[in-house]
């Protein structure tokens, strides 16, 4: 085995990443179960698109899975840095940018070599097909429903820390001004804050 042959061992490792380390958590999450949450959504946005927009750029809801599934991917190096942090001023986004960047190659690297090629168009997307920057928008916004969802559950467990996050987050879904977002909230967030038994009776009925 080449050393440097390590991808899908330091992917295991993701459940080891915390995010929002900077709020009180009433649920932990971690960066493997986040990126789960955040291919699932994106699939979904994707294959809703054509429906709720008829005759944009078609988003392929393969290419959004697979974006989706590596689009934290540098946190394995990084590490989950908290968005007040991040966009504090234009210097510390510039830095982590550039940072995230090299983050980025450096797992690159860990790829075995004959695939490397087919997941660095995933990791470092290069591409300005029209239809490929759709999948880009789509897995931004089911990231950003991701962080909204998480926000639900932690003010349903009556952790105020999440409420103003609950708001921001809300406001720049509806400042996408994407169809697909809308349908998503509109159909399926409420679902979220039903019990299990909730949910089950919603079958039966």
């Amino acid at each position: 085995m080449s050393p440097k042959n390590y991808f899908y061992a330091m992917l295991h490792r993701m459940r080891y990443i915390k995010r929002w380390s900077l709020m009180r958590n009433s649920e932990e999450e971690n960066v493997q179960e986040h990126t789960l949450e955040v291919a699932y959504i994106a699939h979904a946005l994707a294959l809703i698109s054509p429906k709720v927009s008829p005759g944009e750029v078609f988003a392929d809801p393969k290419t959004c899975v697979m974006l989706a599934l590596y689009h934290d991917v540098s946190e394995m190096i990084t590490g989950d840095l908290p968005t007040p942090i991040k966009y504090y001023n234009q210097k510390i986004y510039d830095s982590f940018l550039e940072l995230e960047e090299e983050a980025l190659q450096l797992m690159v690297e860990t790829i075995p070599e004959a695939l490397r090629e087919e997941y660095a168009k995933y990791l470092r997307p290069q591409s300005e097909d029209p239809s490929f920057l759709k999948c880009q928008r789509i897995v931004k916004a089911a990231d950003t429903l991701s962080a909204y969802i998480k926000c639900l559950d932690e003010k349903a467990a009556g952790n105020k820390d999440f409420e103003d996050a609950e708001k921001t987050i809300l406001k720049k879904l509806h400042a996408y001004q994407m169809p697909e977002v809308e349908w998503f909230l509109d159909s399926c967030i409420e679902a979220y804050s039903l019990t299990l038994d909730e949910l089950r009776e919603q079958d039966r009925g």
